[in-house]
C-alpha cells in the first residue's frame, strides 16, 4: 500500500532521521518530489537511509559512475531531486555510512553551505533590484504600482535571511568539523 506523506525540511539531518524513523514504523520510501514523500509497506526496519548532495546532477557522467559504485556495494538509490539523492541499504547488512573520514564530511557540508549560500544571495540581490526599480518608478513617475516592486523587494530579502538562519547550523558544523580534523593531524 502506498502512504504519501507531505513535509518540509531545511535540515538534511532531521529528514533522514525521520526516514529512518518510518522504516522502524514498517514504510520504506520509493519516491520523493518537492516536500511529497511516498513510502510503501515492508518489514520494520528494512532500511537505513541517507541522503547526499552531490557535486553534479544524477545524471551526470561522475555522478552516474558514483551512484554505479554505490550499487555495486549493496547502496540503491531510491530517489533524485535537483542534485540530492535519497539512499538506501539494507538494515541487515549492518552500518551504512557514506562518510567515514572527516574530509569528505566536511565536503559534504560545504557543498551544501554553498548551496544554501547561493540561493541566500540570489534573494537579497533580486529584492534589492526589486525595491530598487520600486523606488526609482515611484518617484520618476508616481507610479502606484512601483509599491508591488517594493513589497516583493522586502519579501524576498527577508527570505534571504530566512536561507541565512537555515544555513547557521550547516555553518557550525564545518567550523566543528574542522577543528576537529586539525586536532586529529
Amino acid at each position: 500500500m502506498k502512504h504519501v506523506i507531505r513535509k518540509l525540511f531545511w535540515d538534511f539531518e532531521k529528514e533522514e532521521q525521520w526516514l529512518n524513523e518510518m522504516s522502524t514504523k514498517g514504510l520504506a520510501l520509493s519516491s520523493y518530489s518537492w516536500c511529497k514523500y511516498v513510502f510503501t509497506d515492508s518489514p520494520k526496519n528494512e532500511y537505513t537511509y541517507r541522503i547526499e548532495l552531490l557535486d553534479n546532477v544524477p545524471t551526470h557522467p561522475e555522478s552516474m559512475a558514483y551512484l554505479k559504485f554505490l550499487e555495486e556495494n549493496g547502496v540503491e538509490c531510491v530517489s533524485s531531486y535537483v542534485r540530492w539523492i535519497y539512499l538506501r541499504k539494507k538494515s541487515s547488512e549492518g552500518a551504512f555510512d557514506i562518510y567515514t573520514d572527516l574530509e569528505s564530511k566536511i565536503k559534504h557540508f560545504k557543498r551544501i553551505n554553498t548551496l544554501w549560500n547561493s540561493v541566500m544571495w540570489l534573494e537579497f540581490i533580486v529584492g534589492l533590484a526589486n525595491i530598487l526599480i520600486g523606488l526609482t518608478n515611484y518617484f520618476t513617475s508616481s507610479n502606484s504600482i512601483s509599491l508591488v516592486n517594493v513589497i516583493l523587494g522586502g519579501l524576498l530579502i527577508l527570505l534571504g535571511l530566512v536561507f541565512f538562519r537555515a544555513g547557521a547550523p550547516i555553518r557550525k558544523k564545518i567550523k566543528k568539523l574542522q577543528q576537529e580534523n586539525l586536532i586529529r593531524e
